[in-house]
């Protein structure tokens, strides 16, 4: 039977930093992955260009029934540590909207610095090999693996949530927690799509593939980004991000005009161009069907000259706080991460290890520490698998 020190669940970006900060300090490590290659959600991230960090990365920007657990581990490994790092291995990068940093090239650039570190930190990587059982042998692990058991001393999930499962997630990491005792608070979909019922969608349907920038509000979050109108529904990065936020029967609010002082734009209008249609008028700040669908939403007939200054704040009104109620969302298949998972009360927030089961370690996704839309996902499996590699 093989013996290592140190045995990491899941090849992905936490698991992948685990393995290298454990085997930069002489641990012997295994990392293993039922995938044919490491790093699969890494190599399909931003569009195929990974944005791997953000500058603006701060415990706010996260969701977690303990909003305090984070700071730890974002604080000894920032965003600047691993920009360092790709820095080192010449990969060119740039800086898109709100601290987003991108690579020039492909995302593939990211996963070969991993599996070059990992190489240089001389941990083994196992892939196509699955997870048979686990079991608590004294102080020590037993851990069957498709090719083989192996004992180790410190074991570390890192096998991602339930986002994806046509990338193989299957919410493993939530079933080993539970498996050693510690709770698993609600999972659900975040940063995805939201649907809407039939009679919705057949009003959206004719503005599939329009895009405009938009603040989504749902309760008291508001984002400020692209919103993008599909068959199903809304997505795009304003909608994307209020989705963590949004919860069943609930409605969301869209200002389509953000920035705009629209009275003030349509007094002007009423002055200057009184025969136009209110259409029109939307349609310069607007794209064209979709200023045709908010003036049927405003429902004021007739030129622009003819409305009062009431109509025109009932327009503002809608075109600021135009509410809708979603039906659900796109669900785990088209969501790029897993909101909730093991729970932070059960974990130390310096080195991520179980207070309960000595040498167990849950780190990433799997954790219930869930990052906004734009890298910090990122960054927290770049944190928290620093933090624990520091100590499995």
């Amino acid at each position: 039977m093989r013996e290592v020190d140190v045995i990491i669940v899941g090849a992905g970006a936490a698991g992948m930093m685990a393995a290298i900060e454990a085997g930069k300090r002489g641990r012997r490590v295994l990392l293993f992955d039922h995938a044919k290659a490491p790093g699969e959600k890494i190599r399909i991230s931003g569009g195929g260009r990974c944005n791997f960090t953000n500058t603006g990365t701060r415990p706010d920007r996260f969701i977690s029934s303990n909003p305090r657990f984070a700071i730890s581990a974002l604080k000894r490994y920032t965003p600047q540590h691993f920009i360092a790092l790709v820095d080192r291995y010449g990969i060119a990068w740039h800086e898109k909207a709100l601290g987003q940093l991108f690579c020039d090239g492909a995302s593939t650039q990211i996963v070969n610095l991993l599996v070059s570190e990992l190489r240089t930190a001389g941990a083994a990587l196992e892939l196509s090999t699955t997870l048979e059982s686990v079991s608590r042998e004294g102080e020590r692990f037993l851990v069957k693996l498709s090719s083989g058991a192996v004992r180790c001393a410190s074991l570390v999930v890192a096998s991602g949530g339930k986002s994806i499962p046509k990338m193989g997630a299957t919410g493993l990491g939530y079933r080993l927690a539970e498996q050693f005792g510690l709770k698993v608070t609600e999972t659900r979909p975040a940063l995805v799509p939201l649907t809407f019922e039939p009679r919705m969608l057949e009003k959206l349907g004719p503005l599939a593939g329009v895009s405009t920038e938009a603040i989504a509000t749902a309760g008291d979050k508001s984002f400020r980004e692209a919103l993008l109108f599909t068959h199903r529904g809304l997505s795009g990065p304003a909608i994307l991000q209020i989705s963590s936020y949004w919860r069943e029967g609930d409605p969301i609010r869209l200002d389509v005009v953000p920035g705009v002082d629209v009275v003030a734009v349509l007094k002007r209008a009423r002055q200057e161009l009184p025969k136009l249609a209110l259409q029109t008028v939307l349609a310069a700040h607007l794209p064209k069907r979709l200023a045709q669908l908010m003036a049927e939403e405003i429902g004021i007939e007739g030129q622009i000259g003819d409305f009062s200054d009431k109509k025109l704040a009932s327009a503002e009104a809608v075109l600021k706080d135009w509410t809708m109620k979603p039906t659900g969302t796109e669900g785990y298949r088209t969501a790029e991460v897993t909101l909730g998972g093991v729970d932070t009360a059960d974990l130390d927030s310096a080195t991520m290890q179980a207070r309960a089961v000595p040498g167990l370690f849950f780190i990433g996704e799997c954790v219930d520490v869930t990052g906004w839309l734009g890298g910090y996902n990122f960054q927290w499996a770049w944190s928290s698998g620093w933090a624990a590699g520091q100590v499995a």
